[in-house]
């Protein structure tokens, strides 16, 4: 196992369960909007940014083994994340997973500080805010190997009739979610084959089924304990477990099951085999390490089709004869991306067809 792919699984453990009582109190996970990142070639946030950069949607970024520039080095350096954001009057849970270190301001005031070396963590705390823009500021601390970094937040009560505010250094970590009488509506359980390999839901009150056996595949589902299903594939690993749904199949982090049986008995398969993904063609996928155009064909002077982010993943259709331009799909939409720029994360690029 990579350790990319070690660092993905490890983040999908720490974050990949809602928390209940976000899904219970009705409240939105949020990444907030309009960020300004600032990166220094240092451990101190000292002098000058080397490189900054725009995140409109948000602070949730996985560099691997990398850095988010060439002007950043790979290990030893730190970033600064700032926004303003727009809070109603109430209770918010923060949750922030980093790897290394991370330390979180509220208008000016530390609310949160973990700036040491550590292996991916995840962060949370709460706070009671006022109506109105608060300021956000996230520091992060990259020392070795993997750099990742999430931060995410939602509100979990309201507080009519009284006007809260911020109380800084009041961190109160959340040791588990929070019980209500709201239940969430069951999904419906699928006939399970006789002597079929199972696993039930025995870890989380509710968890997420995902399209594929990573971070950031898209959530398609969501399952309850005490939930049982028939596996009908795994990872190479047996981290990952592919579940029959009704009507669909999907990924859940197989910390959260008990496997009725030997769970390596279950098939390897790819993973992006059952989401209709137009991986299905070639089992080939590609990660971005930057923000590419997509081009209506291989080349610098075709028409641009769509802006592809950092970090995305892509399904690979084709290639040029040198492998120097990818044909991939990015939100339904086929095109050709620079192959300079994306690093293949799953499968054989020899089993692409050259076009």
């Amino acid at each position: 196992m990579s350790k990319r792919t070690l660092a993905l699984a490890l983040m999908a453990l720490v974050i990949g369960i809602v928390s209940v009582a976000a899904i219970n109190a009705g409240g939105n996970q949020e990444f907030g909007t309009g960020w300004q990142a600032a990166y220094y070639a240092n451990t101190s946030l000292q002098g000058t940014p080397v490189y900054t950069e725009s995140l409109p949607t948000g602070i949730n970024i996985n560099w691997g083994s990398g850095s988010p520039n060439p002007a950043v080095p790979v290990d030893n350096w730190t970033a600064r994340f700032t926004s303003s954001q727009l809070f109603n009057q109430g209770t918010y849970e923060f949750v922030v997973s980093s790897d290394d270190g991370v330390r979180v301001y509220v208008d000016g005031a530390l609310v949160w500080d973990r700036f040491i070396g550590r292996v991916l963590t995840t962060d949370r705390f709460q706070l009671n805010l006022t109506a109105g823009t608060h300021s956000l500021i996230v520091e992060f601390l990259e020392l070795v190997d993997q750099a990742a970094v999430q931060f995410q937040y939602f509100q979990i009560t309201t507080q009519p009739g009284t006007t809260p505010g911020l109380t800084p250094g009041v961190v109160q970590p959340t040791a588990g979610p929070t019980a209500t009488s709201t239940r969430i509506p069951p999904t419906p359980l699928p006939p399970i084959p006789p002597g079929a390999l199972t696993g039930t839901v025995i870890r989380a009150n509710v968890l997420l089924v995902r399209g594929q056996p990573f971070l950031g595949a898209p959530v398609v589902n969501r399952i309850l304990r005490g939930q049982t299903y028939a596996v009908v594939g795994r990872d190479e690993t047996a981290h990952w477990f592919l579940l029959q749904l009704s009507g669909m199949q999907g990924w859940v982090w197989g910390y959260y099951l008990f496997v009725n049986g030997n769970e390596f008995n279950a098939p390897i398969v790819g993973g992006f085999a059952t989401a209709g993904d137009p991986a299905n063609q070639t089992d080939v996928v590609g990660q971005t390490n930057a923000t590419l155009r997509l081009r209506s064909a291989p080349t610098m002077d075709s028409t641009q089709i769509g802006r592809i982010p950092w970090g995305d993943i892509l399904p690979i259709i084709g290639r040029t004869q040198y492998n120097d331009w990818y044909q991939v799909v990015f939100r339904g939409t086929v095109g050709w991306v620079s192959s300079g720029f994306v690093e293949i994360v799953d499968g054989d690029l020899n089993s692409v067809p050259i076009r």
